[in-house]
């Protein structure tokens, strides 16, 4: 039998280049702070982009940390999915995807934020012209479909919320879709949720801080895997092969 380990997880981070995220969300930053929480596992997860994904993974390199490389797509019914893959190959595959079904308009960085891609140590690289908080033309089962046929993983993200998510804007969880489990707001715990919402009775949960800044990242989800990689945090989220995923604090 393998042996299984646990591992806390934060598995929605936004960093500079997403706009609505503060400008200490950058990747040596984002680290120290995932260290101080005892986090083996964090995500990068920008809105329809993948840039920093690199630049965060690179800043971990020697730590212990591992990065997953990410991304919260907003699909066309205005609802937020969680990417989440094991390789930057992978996330750039998708990033592609993405990229021709988001609209081609420009970003306005005094009404939404500036989009800033930056290197492992936090230095400015360039910044994104291209408006990334928007929705782009890809269906909630189109996005889950092309994530999963990556070899990724996909949850919906922030279930719970009354805006931008999956049961605030389809008002149900399409029937057979084959999504990893959901994601639930960062207060929220398990029993809480199935008794406001009952159809997630049976969904695998995980509470992410969908951080904007550094305080907002969270040590509540721990994870028991062979491996710090996706098809385990599926196993995980399913309750399969002595895998598991325990929710802890408020």
């Amino acid at each position: 039998m393998e042996h299984v380990s646990s591992l806390f997880v934060d598995l929605h981070l936004h960093t500079v280049l997403s706009p609505c995220a503060e400008i200490e969300m950058i990747p040596p930053l984002i680290v120290e702070r995932a260290r101080e929480l005892g986090l083996g596992i964090i995500a990068v997860t920008d809105h329809n982009c993948v840039a920093n994904a690199r630049s965060v993974i690179q800043a971990a390199q020697g730590t212990g940390i591992v990065v997953l490389p990410g991304m919260e797509v907003q699909s066309r019914e205005e609802v937020h999915m969680l990417c989440l893959f094991d390789t930057l190959e992978q996330a750039e595959q998708w990033q592609k995807i993405v990229w021709a079904a988001l609209p081609n308009l420009v970003n306005d960085a005094d009404l939404f934020g500036a989009q800033y891609v930056v290197d492992a140590s936090g230095e400015y690289v360039y910044t994104e012209e291209r408006l990334l908080a928007t929705s782009t033309s890809l269906s909630v089962e189109q996005i889950v479909a092309g994530v999963n046929g990556l070899g990724g993983a996909c949850l919906p993200a922030h279930i719970d919320r009354p805006s931008y998510s999956l049961l605030a804007n389809l008002g149900f969880i399409p029937p057979g879709l084959p999504i990893a489990g959901v994601e639930l707001s960062r207060h929220r715990t398990p029993q809480a949720a199935i008794e406001q919402f009952p159809q997630l009775a049976g969904y695998g949960m995980i509470v992410n801080g969908d951080a904007h800044r550094l305080s907002e990242m969270i040590a509540r989800t721990r994870i028991h895997v062979a491996a710090p990689i996706v098809a385990e945090l599926r196993l995980a989220l399913a309750r399969q092969e002595g895998r598991s995923v325990e929710i802890v604090g408020e």
